[in-house]
């Protein structure tokens, strides 16, 4: 303020009109001065494997291909279960749980149930989209729900069936508080390992 004072008395020579004007001027580059401007918001830049894969091929009754970089364990939260496993990506803190049910005449209550679990992150989807999966040398069929939004829990989900024998269900998530933004890169970059998995995914021979 003592500033602008000084300033008008300097300039009190000049006509009044003028002399508002050049003051009013320089009061407001002074004050531009002190003003906080927010910086724009930036995310920790994540640095991506090269990817490559590897079989999964033991006594369970499918078999694929998944990344180097990730780590396969029996799901311990179901014991009942001898054919659920966990991928873990601990670069990520992601994970794609992998479920494994037998057909017999009910196939139509898994698919259900498959859907079900997706529709519960709608109040935190912006959209939901589904694409097929058709490899009728495999014989692999099912969808993928891609959910799009920032704060949903599971970005991806999918289930996967010969109609006949067997079903399967995969949901990724990641043990991190959703924010879908910044973890954009890793989601577009394990939904490439989720595709090459689908395409690589083979039945075993009913015994």
């Amino acid at each position: 303020m003592e500033l602008v004072l000084n300033l008008m008395r300097q300039f009190s020579s000049f006509p009044r009109i003028l002399s508002l004007l050049i003051v009013a001027s320089m009061a407001t580059l002074i004050g531009c001065g002190d003003t906080y401007m927010p910086k724009p918001r930036g995310y920790f830049r994540i640095d991506l494997p090269e990817k490559e894969y590897q079989v999964f091929d033991t006594t369970y009754p499918y078999t694929f291909e998944y990344p180097v970089y990730a780590i396969i364990s029996p799901d311990n939260n179901a014991a009942n279960e001898p054919y659920w496993i966990n991928i873990d990506y601990p670069l990520f803190k992601g994970r794609i749980h992998i479920s494994y049910k037998a057909v017999n005449n009910n196939l139509s209550k898994y698919t259900e149930d498959a859907h079900a679990l997706v529709m519960k992150h709608i109040p935190k989807a912006s959209a939901i989209e589904e694409i097929r999966i058709d490899n009728e040398k495999a014989d692999v069929h099912g969808l993928i729900y891609d959910i799009k939004g920032s704060g949903t829990a599971s970005v991806y989900q999918f289930f996967i069936t010969d109609s006949t024998h067997h079903f399967v269900r995969g949901a990724l998530y990641f043990h991190v508080l959703p924010n879908n933004d910044s973890l954009a890169p890793v989601i577009d970059f394990v939904k490439g390992d989720i595709q090459h998995m689908l395409e690589s995914f083979r039945w075993k021979k009913q015994p």
